[in-house]
């Protein structure tokens, strides 16, 4: 269900390739593990008389692999296959010392050729000049893989208009064969929904944390409380998102329903923030440079590249970033009114804009929460 659900929502959903980082202790270890195997081949092929034990499960392997890179079209040639590597005879073969790993691999070569992807025809190429049994065995066995890869993406591609006009119906059924087995998986889902719907129904606050649509809509809390209509399930749901998009990254209680879209709407999330910290600092800063300076070429672009320059700080070290930021917008206004004949900023007003920057880092500051719940309106 998770991949279904990535293919239907990520257009740019593909299967790849799984690089271990080079030297890491995973990459060591299966590089030795594949070394033993391959090693293991060679003495087996080289013993007198030769064994075939290994040889034969490669070729079962490869046998199913191939098979599976064929389309429905392909009759003719999935016979071919079946008969050339048919597992009982090369067995007897293999048992009378016959059996012709050479042949077998060209043959494997001469169909990797017919049916690999035209990316992948230089590697099918250079497998072509290998002469060492057990060395094109593994090289093989490698591009095998990355064809199997290749057409997993052409599936996909396959089946994702498919997908698209029935991922509703599908997850639907998906979940409930999990909730006929787990009646509480939704528990955190409900949760969910029940604290947008308070959010809704609350009356507004002077400082909500969580801003709401009703908070927004409504002029004064005698007004919301006199609303006893129940909330539009709609609305619901958009407050239920909402409330996502402020989501405390350390809170498991994440709703069930939308696991497999944690980590979008967390980035969401995270963006959202960056975008109120910037938008906040440009308001701040307007208010002490006047709309003359705003308007200048090129000024506003310069106190964005400084507060983006620090974004991800914010997240670890609000406090100090916020005190780069604001030292260094402080310093293109004050430069900024001195070169376009204007009286620079005082130190009084120097101190009081860098506050207010410095203030941007608390929840509770005015402007944030304003430029918050401004970004939030549908």
């Amino acid at each position: 269900m998770s991949i279904a659900h990535e293919i239907m929502v990520n257009q740019d959903f593909y299967m790849e390739e799984n690089v271990l980082s080079p030297n890491s202790l995973e990459d060591r270890f299966m590089e030795t593990l594949y070394n033993v195997f391959w090693d293991h081949l060679r003495e087996q092929l080289l013993s007198n008389p030769p064994e075939f034990t290994c040889a034969l499960e490669l070729m079962t392997e490869v046998k199913e692999v191939l098979l599976s890179l064929l389309l429905p079209r392909h009759i003719r040639l999935k016979n071919e296959i079946k008969e050339v590597l048919d597992m009982d005879l090369l067995k007897q073969e293999a048992e009378h010392g016959a059996l012709d790993v050479s042949r077998l691999s060209n043959y494997i070569l001469s169909l990797m050729t017919l049916l690999c992807a035209p990316v992948r025809d230089e590697a099918v190429k250079k497998l072509q000049s290998i002469t060492d049994p057990v060395q094109l065995l593994r090289g093989i066995f490698h591009v095998l893989g990355l064809m199997k890869m290749d057409m997993a993406n052409y599936t996909i591609q396959s089946i994702r208009p498919y997908l698209q006009e029935y991922s509703i119906q599908y997850e639907r059924a998906k979940f409930q064969e999990l909730l006929d087995k787990q009646p509480n998986l939704l528990d955190y889902t409900k949760k969910w929904l029940t604290k947008a719907a308070t959010d809704l129904i609350t009356p507004c606050l002077d400082s909500p944390d969580i801003p709401s649509f009703s908070s927004m809509a409504c002029s004064t809390p005698d007004k919301a409380a006199k609303n006893s209509d129940p909330p539009n399930p709609i609305m619901v749901l958009y407050q239920g998102y909402l409330n996502l998009l402020l989501w405390d990254p350390e809170n498991e209680e994440f709703p069930e329903t939308l696991l497999m879209d944690r980590s979008r709407v967390q980035e969401m999330g995270s963006h959202l923030r960056h975008l109120t910290i910037l938008a906040s600092v440009l308001l701040v800063a307007r208010s002490f440079s006047g709309s003359i300076l705003f308007n200048s070429p090129g000024f506003v672009d310069k106190l964005k590249c400084i507060t983006k320059a620090v974004t991800e700080e914010f997240n670890s070290k609000p406090e100090e970033a916020m005190l780069n930021v604001s030292e260094q917008v402080s310093q293109e206004i004050h430069c900024g009114l001195k070169d376009l004949g204007f009286t620079a900023l005082s130190s009084e007003n120097t101190v009081c804009l860098i506050g207010q920057l410095q203030n941007i880092t608390k929840k509770e500051n005015r402007v944030r929460s304003i430029i918050g719940v401004s970004a939030t309106l549908p």
